[in-house]
């Protein structure tokens, strides 16, 4: 075929490829033959091949392709992902009806009612009608480019063909919900099951890590779907109304939610409720509950947002889902302090969305008090993403082969003594050289609010305790690439990226740095309090139990817990080490002073403005002090949204109150 005839073809084709695609993916309504659609793509190959100028982005051969990533790079959204409050009964979403009433002052509010997939956000840009960048949610503000993992779902269309009458945008953001279907996940495990390897737990997290695979084609192997849902930045185009919003995008050929629904008012939503309800089992998908939005666009805009949550939509979550399911074993964890806490292995049923194979039973006391044996048959319950739990036993199944667990005296993982606090339910391990927890307390470490080193994970913690090279913290700053190169799954690029970020680390806080050591009961605020009081480490090394009483909101208990600490010579000689190999925690800030030098603020209801964190972060660099419950001693209490009791007390007591406003004022330039 020459030139000019095979590049007719070769559009022929992509758009024949293109149709089809739409047809199977999103009207679910195939015209052709899988074999057919195999032709044609092999077809298109052949000719791509023969004449490699011709091959384009969006050709539908280019859903996989290049070398994997070595990283995922970050990518700002333009407009924030927002996470969606949760309503769990008919009076809180009364209530929020309410509130969005209140504060636009409409009689009846009209509302869109969507399906609340269990799945991963994420947001596709295009420009010219062409799939240019996709990313996940992210922290909402910031995500990660999985561009090349996205043009693998058959579901994304990769150039747009928008209907008679529809304007192609020069620019489009649109936000999804990619998922695996119910049967799709069945049959992916079958063939896991058939190729003898671990089956999958549930079909969120299977999709969640399918789209963070470095290499592509990982992804490409694994049946994702996607349904789109919202419009961000678009040029051109303005909306009244988000129901605009799924039309433009139906027009434009991306698959949308059929199930989608407006109601009017309270009553409607409800109604929408139970059709969800009554339906969750019989869809295709996985649903936890129902997401409602307010429809009008202004409306939305004058309602706004508090932190990172919408004041117009929320997720209204179906009831708990309980099953019953028999206690295969019972086992102990130990936890980064040292604690041992038994978790009951299941048979795996299917929960609430998700297959739960284990639940927590908390602590001896609470093992005790449920009376679960091995072998019992047990209620299993889970509302949401609430952590599965076992209800109670089914009493009347025991046949009297079940076993009562008898509680270690030992630690499983290290043989050391384990001990019942005096005062407490929890039994803790008292080895110093535990290896379990000290793979907790890397993993701790390295978080992002204690020394922030990126790259160092949980299996990677867990290798390197496992391969002797760390044995406490001041071993990871004598890392070699020549050993981090041995570990499996380490090359060399990604060890030379992690020793970079691990001497990055050198230059911290000495709130980072008192908090990264994991000593007991400290947490953030505990670490904030006592590098403002003490300002250096040698001085909180020897300070005395009376001392350390001293520091802001720190009691007798914990101001044992941290002598405790830097009394035994192990973590004494650590933090000495840690010192010697060049970790420089720079003292405190000096609080700016101003309005609130001396005062005591108490924070209550939602700020528009910023978190309550941020709110507490910025009245203690002006000196002042943040307190959780008003008193007679409370010089402000700041109120926001939704304030409560606290609001009612102030006034009792004569507190002088802040709305935002005057509260932002009192701050002055931040």
């Amino acid at each position: 075929m020459n030139r000019p005839d095979a590049e007719t073809r070769v559009e022929q084709l992509r758009a024949q490829l293109q149709q089809a695609n739409h047809r199977y993916y999103v009207l679910d309504d195939p015209e052709i033959s899988d074999a057919e659609y195999d032709r044609l793509m092999r077809e298109l190959e052949a000719l791509e091949a023969e004449y490699p100028d011709l091959v384009t982005p969006t050709s539908p051969t280019q859903r996989v392709s290049g070398a994997p990533a070595e990283k995922f790079e970050k990518v700002v959204h333009r407009i924030p992902l927002l996470s969606l409050n949760n309503a769990f009964s008919d009076e809180e979403i009364a209530e929020f009806d309410e509130r969005v009433r209140k504060l636009t002052g409409a009689q009846v509010v009209d509302y869109v009612c969507e399906a609340k997939l269990d799945g991963l956000a994420v947001e596709l840009c295009y420009e010219g009608g062409a799939f240019v960048k996709g990313s996940t949610r992210g922290d909402g503000e910031v995500g990660e480019n999985i561009t090349a993992n996205l043009r693998t779902i058959r579901g994304v269309p990769l150039k747009l063909t928008p209907a008679d009458g529809v304007a192609l945008p020069p620019y489009l953001e649109v936000r999804g919900e990619v998922f695996i279907k119910k049967k799709d996940f069945a049959k992916l495990n079958a063939q896991r099951e058939q190729q003898g390897e671990p089956l999958y737990i549930n079909p969120r997290n299977t999709a969640a890590g399918s789209l963070r695979q470095l290499d592509a084609r990982m992804t490409a192997s694994r049946p994702l779907s996607i349904l789109f849902y919202e419009v961000g930045v678009v040029d051109g185009r303005t909306f009244a109304r988000h129901w605009d919003k799924l039309d433009l995008l139906k027009a434009l050929g991306f698959p949308v939610n059929p199930d989608n629904a407006r109601a009017r008012g309270l009553d409607e939503v409800r109604a929408q409720h139970q059709r969800f309800l009554q339906k969750r089992h019989d869809l295709p998908y996985e649903i936890d509950g129902m997401v409602v939005k307010a429809d009008d666009e202004d409306l939305r805009r004058r309602v706004g947002q508090v932190s990172k949550s919408p004041r117009w939509a929320i997720a209204y979550k179906f009831p708990p889902e309980e099953e019953t399911t028999q206690v295969l074993k019972i086992d102990v964890q130990v936890g980064r302090t040292g604690a041992l806490t038994p978790v009951a292995f299941l048979k795996p049923v299917h929960v609430g969305g998700v297959t739960v194979s284990r639940a927590t039973l908390h602590n001896e006391d609470e093992l005790r008090r449920k009376d679960v044996r091995e072998g019992d048959w047990v209620f299993i319950r889970r509302a949401g993403d609430v952590i599965p739990e076992i209800v109670k036993v089914v009493e009347s199944r025991r046949v009297g082969e079940e076993k009562e667990f008898v509680f270690p005296k030992t630690c499983p993982a290290c043989g050391a003594p384990a001990v019942r606090d005096p005062e407490g339910a929890i039994t803790r391990c008292t080895g110093d050289s535990c290896p379990v927890q000290l793979q907790r307390y890397l993993r701790h470490f390295a978080s992002r609010a204690a020394m922030d080193m990126d790259g160092l994970g949980v299996e990677l913690c867990a290798q390197l305790v496992e391969t002797g090279l760390v044995k406490n913290f001041a071993d990871l700053y004598r890392l070699t690439l020549e050993q981090l190169v041995e570990l499996e799954r380490m090359g060399e690029k990604s060890a030379q990226n992690l020793l970079a970020a691990i001497q990055r680390t050198k230059q911290t806080t000495l709130r980072r740095f008192l908090y990264a050591l994991g000593i007991r009961h400290v947490g953030e605020a505990t670490a904030r309090a006592l590098a403002e009081h003490f300002k250096a480490v040698p001085p909180l090394l020897d300070a005395p139990v009376d001392e350390i009483t001293r520091v802001k909101d720190v009691g007798p208990e914990v101001a044992k817990a941290i002598r405790a600490y830097f009394d035994k010579p192990r973590n004494r000689e650590v933090v000495q080490q840690l010192l010697e190999l060049g970790v420089t925690p720079a003292p405190p800030e000096e609080s700016k002073g101003g309005p609130f030098t001396g005062k005591t603020v108490v924070l209550t209801g939602t700020l528009a403005g910023m978190s309550r964190e941020q709110a507490k972060e910025e009245v203690e660099r002006r000196g002042g002090k943040v307190s959780g419950s008003v008193s007679r001693k409370t010089d402000y209490l700041v109120a926001g949204e939704d304030s409560g009791s606290k609001l009612k007390k102030a006034g009792e007591l004569g507190v002088k109150v802040l709305d935002e406003a005057a509260f932002l004022a009192l701050l002055g330039p931040r």
